[in-house]
C-alpha cells in the first residue's frame, strides 16, 4: 500500500488537468520543495552550496529549455550554449545602462532577449529539420561567440574582454559580487527555477504543449489537423531560448561572478544535450535528472577514490568522465531512449502494484 491511485477520483476537468493529480505525486513534490528551501540551507555547507547545489539549479534550467525545443517539439539545437550567452551578455548591458532596475526584472529582460535570437536562428526551422537543421543551430553557436569577442560594447570595452558582475542588492541582501553569500544565491537561483518549472509543466500540460508534441510526432499530420507550424516552432525555439538565457544570467552572476565568451563554447552546449538525452526526452523531471548527473558525475569520480584511499587528478577524472558520459549515452539510446525517466516511471509503477509482481 505504497503508491495507491485507488479511492481518487477526478470529477472536473480542472482536476483532470491538474499537474499533479496523484496525492502522492503532490506530497513528494512538496516534500522536495520544503528540503530544498529549508533543510538544505541549514545543513548544506558552503562549498555544497557554491559548487554543486548552484550550478546544478542552473543547468537544470538550461536543460528544461533545450527539452521543452528537442524533447517536446522535436526541433534539434545545438547552440543552447550560444543563447545562454545572450541572455549573460544582454543582462550585463541592460544593468550598466539601466542600474536602477530590479535584478530578477534585468534576468528576465535577457532571456527576452535571448528568446529574440533564438527566433532569428530558429526561423531555418521552417524549411528544414533533422540533421540540416542542428547544422544552422551550431551555425548559430560559432557566429554568437564570435560576436561577442569581436564587439567590445558587448563587455563595455574591457580590456580583458570579461563582463564582471559588480555588487548588486536585493530588498536590502546582497546576492552578486564578492560579498554575496552562497545561502542567498541559492535562495534567488532556487526561486527561479520552482517558478520557471512550474511554467514549463503548465506549457507542456496545455494546448501549447499538446501543438509542440503534435508536431514532434508528426509535422504532416499536425498541420492537416490545423496547427500551424511555422508559429509553433517559432514559439517552441523562442521559449527554449528564454530559459536558456535566463539561465545564462543566472550562472555569470550567481555563480560565476564574470565570464568570458569561451564559457559559453560548444563544449556547453554539448554538456546541455547530453543532460536532455541521458535524462530523458520530452520529460521535465528528467532534466533535473541528466541534470544531477552530467554535474555530480565528475565530482564522486573524483572524491570516491580519496575513500577507497587512491589518488587522481583532475585531467584523469575528465577523460573518465568523458568515456562514461559517451558509453551511457550510446547505452540509453538503444535500450532505454527516454533516460533516467523512464527508470524513475518504472519504479512508481512498480510502487503501484507492490508487493505483487510487476
Amino acid at each position: 500500500m505504497i503508491y495507491r491511485e485507488a479511492g481518487q477520483f477526478r470529477t472536473s476537468y480542472v482536476a483532470d488537468q491538474a499537474l499533479f493529480p496523484i496525492r502522492q505525486d503532490r506530497i513528494f513534490v512538496w516534500a522536495v520543495i520544503i528540503l530544498a528551501f529549508v533543510a538544505v540551507p541549514v545543513f548544506a555547507s558552503e562549498y555544497l552550496l557554491r559548487a554543486i547545489l548552484i550550478p546544478f539549479l542552473i543547468l537544470a534550467i538550461a536543460a528544461v529549455g533545450l527539452n521543452l525545443l528537442v524533447g517536446y517539439c522535436g526541433q534539434i539545437s545545438l547552440g543552447s550554449a550560444a543563447f545562454m550567452a545572450v541572455g549573460a551578455y544582454a543582462s550585463y548591458d541592460i544593468w550598466l545602462h539601466a542600474p536602477w532596475l530590479n535584478l530578477i526584472v534585468v534576468f528576465v529582460l535577457g532571456g527576452v532577449c535571448a528568446a529574440v535570437a533564438g527566433v532569428l536562428f530558429g526561423l531555418p526551422s521552417l524549411r528544414i529539420k533533422g540533421f540540416y537543421l542542428a547544422v544552422a543551430t551550431l551555425a548559430a553557436q560559432f557566429f554568437l561567440s564570435w560576436f561577442f569577442i569581436r564587439v567590445p560594447w558587448i563587455y563595455n570595452y574591457n580590456v580583458s574582454g570579461a563582463i564582471e558582475v559588480p555588487t548588486r542588492t536585493f530588498f536590502g541582501v546582497v546576492i552578486t559580487g564578492p560579498n554575496a553569500t552562497p545561502m542567498a544565491r541559492y535562495y534567488v537561483v532556487l526561486g527561479f527555477v520552482v517558478v520557471m518549472t512550474w511554467l514549463a509543466s503548465n506549457l507542456v500540460h496545455g494546448r501549447i504543449g499538446r501543438m509542440w508534441m503534435a508536431v514532434r510526432d508528426m509535422d504532416i499530420a499536425a498541420e492537416l489537423i490545423g496547427i500551424r507550424l511555422y508559429p509553433t516552432k517559432l514559439l517552441a525555439f523562442a521559449v527554449s531560448s528564454f530559459y536558456c538565457g535566463v539561465a545564462g544570467a543566472l550562472m555569470v552572476f550567481l555563480w560565476l561572478g564574470a565570464s568570458e565568451a569561451d564559457s559559453f563554447n560548444i563544449n556547453q552546449s554539448f554538456l546541455i544535450l547530453f543532460m536532455v538525452i541521458i535524462g530523458g526526452l520530452g520529460s521535465l523531471i528528467g532534466s533535473f535528472f541528466g541534470a544531477a548527473f552530467i554535474w555530480g558525475l565528475p565530482i564522486a569520480m573524483r572524491v570516491a577514490p580519496e575513500y577507497l584511499g587512491l589518488t587522481i587528478n583532475s585531467a584523469t577524472v575528465e577523460h573518465l568522465q568523458f568515456m562514461v558520459v559517451g558509453a551511457l549515452i550510446i547505452f540509453f539510446l538503444i535500450v532505454e531512449p527516454h533516460g533516467l525517466a523512464r527508470l524513475w516511471q518504472i519504479g512508481k509503477q512498480k510502487l503501484r502494484v507492490w508487493p505483487f509482481p510487476y
